[in-house]
């Protein structure tokens, strides 16, 4: 009688299966539609190829191509067919790295005699690669000696560095093996294999659905001193419909592109006079941000919050005693050398002014808690290659607050501090949300594991208690505390991270910040920070992508506009302006020196609210043809009073529209 294994399934369930057995006969065994769909699996919270043996008492998922983590190794598979593509193309190329990113993969090479890929070798790369695809190559998984890897891949430099790290112990990207000094390939044609740790597909003839998309330039490492290699972009997904779903997600995206709308609308530019990364709004785009602002003002101060102000640079010692020199510095600029030598810091965050601001004298308990706001631009030193419009910046203004409470307070002013963040949100029309918890970074972090433990446990509750799903980020908080983060998704699904809330036991022991209790003896608050949009930079090109730049009409930096028929309209269409004017809406009437389709075209280009019409039946009944943004005909014959009194209660509510999620 032979022996057995026996492996249990996410369910509970469990199967028996000959000793030897692999994870492609655990999946024939569950059913035969299973062992069709197959193509990894998950043991014991590892991944492993479908070759690789059962293991007695492991608890196994087989993964299929439509799962998260079956897309993954299916995207990996398919980056290592299109390294084998560039290298039947390009004989003697070099190859570094293709992981999965999200929503696809990349590969990074260097072509021989100095050539460079173009946008049109793209389309040939492709055909290769479905010529490999035809093939069914299997992925064959092997174990070498460092020895034996160097020498497989001595005329590939960069998987040579990756095996010698592996050497000196370093957990270098997708090469060390479970054994210590090994190392991984895998091989799915005589004449290609890749350093890799996998897993991957039984073989290339289940992949086929996928896209190469763009040509990047990529520095090896990351490092612009170390050689620039090109990077090709792709994706792949488990069906031709999952695909082109996702390309016309992407089209999409590129309508929408924040960069775009702002310079269409004229909202703000990043002059090549005054560097990357550092945005200049023009009078539409600071008006939005006003409004903006001055809305979040109103919430904040409603809130019982405290308006505070602080410079934006300090000498030295503020950021040393703040802890941000010694785990932040490589995100803050060089310092200014002023008044015979001393140091001076452009501020990264706000949070060391508002501590100082806390301990400029002695605080009771029954000042807590204590809300202190700003909006505070910061400055962080992002390398040129990563900058991107408004998402990323050099320069942000924040909505920065800082909330110092005593320990029996912390879990209610948290969960009161979420409630805020999500209704505030709620009010730009953003209304889908996850949260994500982020904790201790290992080997950067200050402050005991008990502390850490207890702000994680903390924050955790709140989380679970907001009624949302909520995901782990290990290592992902901040070196003083962890985090929540509100990940919000957009008009065409994506998600976006907006606020963080962060516990912080750290700081204030630093500035030695206290309280005097009802026992008349001192303790130490605690301090949660707290920026809601990001910043008003990011939150703003968020918002116009999610709106396609069509913002609700309390946040348009024009609401109407008046266009007379004719020029003998006019004096009865700026009296129409007037009156919406002295209601509070923001608009003006144009003159007739264009054709009428003209004007209402260039007016719904720029996505305005209302567009009105006048000609001489308005100018004989006081009324206005009115063009509402999105909808399906103009309505003629509208009383002026009634059209004013509807658009200033709709700029009131600060009404969102439903966005166009097409």
């Amino acid at each position: 009688m032979s022996a057995t294994v026996t492996t249990t399934l996410p369910d509970g369930s469990t199967v028996a299966l000959d000793e030897g057995a692999t994870h492609a006969d655990l999946a024939a065994a569950i059913g035969p539609r299973l062992a069709a769909a197959a193509i990894a699996a998950e043991r014991d919270g590892e991944l492993v190829d479908l070759t690789a043996p059962v293991a007695d008492g492991a608890t196994v998922r087989v993964l299929t191509p439509e799962t998260a983590q079956g897309r993954d190794v299916l995207r990996h598979s398919t980056a290592h067919v299109l390294a084998q593509a560039v290298l039947r193309l390009w004989p003697g190329a070099r190859y570094a790295i293709g992981p999965v990113i999200a929503d696809g993969f990349y590969y990074d090479f260097e072509l021989p005699d100095g050539a460079h890929f173009s946008d049109d070798d793209l389309e040939r790369i492709e055909a290769v690669m479905r010529e490999i695809v035809g093939e069914d190559q299997p992925f064959v998984r092997e174990v070498h000696s460092v020895a034996v890897g160097l020498e497989l891949f001595a005329d590939q430099p960069y998987k040579t560095e990756i095996i010698r790290a592996v050497e000196t112990g370093a957990d270098e990207v997708d090469a060390a093996a479970d054994g210590a000094g090994e190392v991984t390939t895998y091989r799915n044609s005589p004449a290609f294999v890749d350093l890799c740790r996998g897993p991957h597909v039984p073989s290339t003839g289940r992949l086929g659905h996928f896209k190469l998309q763009r040509v990047a330039g990529a520095y090896w490492r990351g490092d612009e001193r170390r050689p620039q290699l090109q990077r090709i972009y792709g994706t792949a997904f488990e069906s031709a419909a999952a695909l082109q779903e996702h390309l016309t997600r992407l089209a999409e995206a590129e309508r929408r592109d924040h960069r775009r709308l702002g310079q269409e609308l004229d909202l703000f530019s990043f002059p090549e006079e005054v560097g990357p990364g550092l945005a200049i709004f023009h009078p539409k785009g600071g008006l939005i941000r006003k409004l903006i602002e001055d809305y979040s003002r109103e919430r904040h101060l409603a809130a019982g919050y405290l308006f505070v102000t602080s410079p934006h640079i300090s000498k030295r010692p503020l950021f040393d005693r703040s802890g941000h020199l010694q785990w932040f510095a490589e995100g803050m600029y060089p310092p200014m050398e002023l008044d015979e030598g001393q140091e001076y810091y452009l501020k990264p965050m706000n949070c060391p002014f508002h501590l100082l601001i806390y301990g400029s004298r002695q605080r009771s308990y029954r000042e807590l808690p204590m809300r202190l706001f700003e909006f505070g631009t910061v400055y962080r030193y992002e390398r040129s290659g990563v900058v991107h419009g408004l998402t990323r910046v050099r320069g942000m203004t924040q909505d920065d607050a800082h909330l110092l409470c005593r320990r029996d307070q912390m879990e209610s002013e948290l969960a009161e501090t979420l409630a805020f963040v999500l209704d505030l949100l709620r009010a730009f029309g953003l209304t889908e949300f996850d949260l994500e918890l982020s904790t201790r970074p290992e080997g950067k972090a200050v402050g005991t594991e008990e502390e850490w433990a207890d702000a994680e446990a903390t924050l955790r509750a709140v989380g679970e208690a907001a009624g949302l799903a909520l995901a782990d980020d290990p290592g992902g908080g901040a070196f003083y505390g962890p985090k929540i983060s509100v990940q919000a998704r957009d008009a065409i699904g994506r998600t976006h991270q907006l606020s963080t809330i962060q516990l912080d036991f750290q700081t204030p022991q630093r500035f030695d910040a206290t309280y005097v209790g009802a026992d008349n003896r001192r303790h130490r608050p605690i301090m949660i920070h707290r920026a809601l949009f990001g910043s008003v930079e990011r939150f703003l090109a968020i918002l116009l992508e999610h709106y396609d730049g069509a913002l609700p009409t309390w946040l348009m930096p024009e609401q109407f506009r008046v266009l007379p028929v004719r020029d003998a309209h006019a004096p009865y269409a700026e009296s129409v302006a007037a009156r919406l004017r002295s209601g509070g809406l923001r608009g003006e009437a144009e003159d007739a020196a264009e054709p009428l389709g003209a004007r209402v075209r260039r007016a719904k280009l720029e996505k305005l609210p209302y567009v009105l019409v006048v000609g001489d039946d308005d100018v004989a009944h006081g009324t206005v043809g009115v063009n509402r943004r999105g909808g399906e005909r103009p309505e003629r014959g509208v009383a002026v009073d009634a059209l004013a009194e509807a658009l200033v209660a709709e700029v009131a509510a600060h009404g969102s529209p439903e966005p166009d999620r097409s």
